[in-house]
């Protein structure tokens, strides 16, 4: 894995896939700027050698068109405040304006293109759009973690025009080392902790983890697809019933792998998707026709509780309720706050997913 510490950036312009997309205000002010503090390592390591940065990254879906809303001039000044350099700012991200704004980029400066996805070859990987973005830069660094998984043209297209000048920066780095710790050399036992609304959006992260982990705790939304496929009353809750014979198959992929499945017992029941709506305590396979469930059950939490504690690496994705609405938060600060026990017992805990590090942010784990 090449890093930043494998290349020296004296008097070199790199070219770094950063992820700015971060959440604005109505009046364009940037409201959590983590994804920015996580890009600063990088580029300053760029700046301490005494090279030149130049950053890309999308904002948004503007789908190929333009969007004034969607402009990364909106976080100029706030990118500026956080690296302690003054950030040039150029209103394309290919053309002859932004061939001159790289050109007459100074050692030691930073230049932001504006929005990748103005232009829809973005997202399309188009390979002649990656070709005249690689001539920004004389080393490509992408240090995107939240995009990387996507096959576009300044993620993945553009790396081929640098074949030996190219390298992860130290975000994308630490991801991977983090990811390596779970999948590969984590001290077991190992708990995955899968929550969500659907079955269908992890099957590929249960398929991939069933060989890596002794317990598999089930979660959220997609709880009561695995509960309606085994037989029990789910009510009005959510469910993926096209899905069912898939939960099926995995419940017994885990058997057969020694995995151990933990699946709620009970859950907090509504009889509305409303914070106000009247609520119950009631067994997971026994939900009555109008209720759905909404949060895990206090015994539910208990059985998770006792899991957690006694695991020694621990990946957490996705939220076991609906925890946008206060009335239905407890079971994802509960987990929250065993993971947190855990982890101060030395364990490695890991969490993914933007519900989940959302969650995380707004409760308070970051620490």
């Amino acid at each position: 894995m090449k890093t930043l510490e494998h290349i020296d950036f004296n008097n070199k312009k790199a070219l770094i896939r950063v992820d700015f997309n971060v959440p604005l205000d109505a009046d364009f002010n940037v409201t959590d700027t983590s994804r920015i503090d996580a890009a600063k390592p990088t580029i300053l390591k760029v700046l301490e050698d005494g090279g030149a940065a130049v950053l890309m990254s999308h904002l948004g879906r503007p789908k190929g068109k333009v969007n004034p809303d969607m402009s990364l001039g909106h976080i100029v000044d706030t990118v500026s405040d956080i690296i302690g350099v003054q950030v040039k700012f150029v209103s394309d991200c290919i053309g002859q304006e932004v061939q001159e704004a790289v050109s007459g980029l100074q050692m030691g400066e930073v230049l932001l293109l504006e929005n990748l996805r103005y232009h829809e070859e973005e997202t399309t990987g188009d390979e002649s759009f990656a070709k005249a973005l690689s001539e920004n830069g004389d080393i490509y660094v992408n240090d995107a973690f939240g995009t990387a998984h996507r096959a576009h043209a300044s993620t993945t297209v553009v790396a081929q025009f640098f074949p030996n000048q190219k390298c992860f920066g130290y975000l994308l780095a630490k991801e991977i080392e983090s990811i390596a710790k779970v999948m590969e050399t984590g001290e077991k036992p190992v708990t995955a902790i899968l929550g969500g609304a659907k079955v269908s959006s992890k099957i590929t992260i249960i398929e991939n983890i069933l060989d890596k982990v002794d317990h598999l705790v089930v979660g959220g939304g997609m709880t009561y697809t695995f509960v309606k496929a085994k037989g029990g009353s789910v009510g009005d809750s959510i469910c993926e019933d096209d899905k069912m014979e898939l939960a099926l198959t995995i419940l017994k992929q885990a058997e057969e792998k020694g995995v151990q499945v933990h699946l709620p017992v009970d859950v907090l029941a509504a009889d509305d998707f409303s914070n106000d709506a009247n609520t119950q305590i009631v067994a997971v396979d026994q939900i009555q026709d109008g209720w759905q469930g909404l949060d895990a059950g206090p015994q539910t939490l208990e059985n998770f509780k006792s899991v957690i504690l006694q695991s020694k690496t621990i990946l957490w994705n996705g939220p076991v309720g609906v925890f946008e609405m206060e009335n239905f938060a407890k079971g994802t600060i509960a987990l929250g706050h065993f993971i947190d026990e855990a982890t101060q017992n030395g364990a490695f805990s890991l969490v993914g997913g933007g519900d989940s590090v959302a969650a995380v942010k707004q409760f308070g784990f970051l620490d």
